[in-house]
C-alpha cells in the first residue's frame, strides 16, 4: 500500500503530509504543556531543569519537524531538518542527564561521574556525525541508545532498589517510545491519511505525557541528590 500522504491547500497555501504534521503538533503541545507546568514548580536544583528543558527542547524539536521537516519542507532546502534533529539530541542528552542523577544515590559516584561526562561526548559525537552526514539515521541510533540504554537503566536501578512510582513511569514511557519506534522502522500504518508517521506521532505524545507524570514524581522525590 502506497502510504504517501497527499498535499492539502488551505486559504491558498499548500500543506505537505498534512495529518503527519498535525500529529508532530501534537507532540509539541504535550511537550510544551509538560514544560509549562514543571516551569511553575517553585523548585530548583539540577533535576529539576533538566527535565524542564527535556520537554521545551523536545518541543522546539517536534515543532519544527512538523512545520519544516513535514508541513513546508518544499519550501526550504533538505538541511532545514537539522536543526529539529540536532534539538531532538539535545533534548535525549537532558533527560539521560536526569536519569543519572536520579540513580546517584543508589550507584557508586564514579559510576555516576563517568556516565555524566560520557553523555556528552556521546552527544557531541552524534552531533558531528549527522551535521556531516545528515543522515536521521544517527538521530535514531542515538535516540535509542539515549532511551533503552542509559535512561532504561538508570531507572530499572531505581526501580529494583526503591519501586517508585517516578522510575516506574519513565520504564512505560520507554516501552511505549520502543513501540512508536518499531511502528516508525517497519512503516506500519492504516491508509495514506493515517500512516507509520502519525502513528508513532500519538505514541511520542502518550509517551512525553508519560515522562511528564514521571517527571512530576520525580522532583518530589525526598531522597533526590541535588
Amino acid at each position: 500500500m502506497d502510504m504517501l500522504q497527499p498535499s492539502i491547500t488551505v486559504f491558498g497555501l499548500r500543506i505537505d503530509e498534512p495529518v503527519t504534521t498535525f500529529t508532530d503538533l501534537i507532540v509539541s503541545a504535550v511537550c510544551f504543556y509538560a514544560f509549562y507546568r514543571l516551569h511553575t514548580i517553585p523548585i530548583r536544583n539540577k533535576m529539576h531543569w533538566n527535565l524542564k528543558y527535556y520537554f521545551l527542547s523536545m518541543g522546539f524539536a517536534t515543532l519544527i519537524g512538523g512545520l519544516i521537516g513535514h508541513g513546508f519542507l518544499y519550501l526550504f532546502s533538505f538541511e532545514w531538518k537539522l536543526p529539529g534533529w540536532l534539538t531532538s539530541m539535545f533534548s535525549i542528552a537532558l533527560l539521560e542527564r536526569a536519569s543519572i542523577q536520579y540513580a546517584r544515590p543508589l550507584i557508586k559516584p564514579k559510576v555516576a561521574r563517568f556516565f555524566a561526562r560520557m553523555n556528552i561526548i556521546e552527544l557531541t559525537t552524534f552531533v558531528i556525525i549527522t551535521f556531516s552526514t545528515l543522515n536521521f539515521f544517527f538521530v535514531e541510533v542515538h535516540s535509542a541508545y539515549g532511551l533503552l540504554v542509559i535512561v532504561t537503566s538508570f531507572n530499572l536501578v531505581v526501580y529494583r532498589a526503591r519501586q517508585t512510582k517516578a522510575s516506574k513511569l519513565f520504564l512505560v514511557a520507554v516501552g511505549i517510545s520502543a513501540i512508536s519506534a518499531l511502528i516508525f522502522m517497519n512503516e506500519m500504518g492504516f491508509s495514506p491519511w493515517f500512516n507509520h508517521f502519525d502513528i508513532s506521532h500519538l505514541l511520542m505524545a502518550l509517551s512525553a505525557f508519560t515522562f511528564y507524570k514521571g517527571s512530576m514524581k520525580m522532583i518530589h522525590d525526598p531522597l533526590l541528590d541535588d
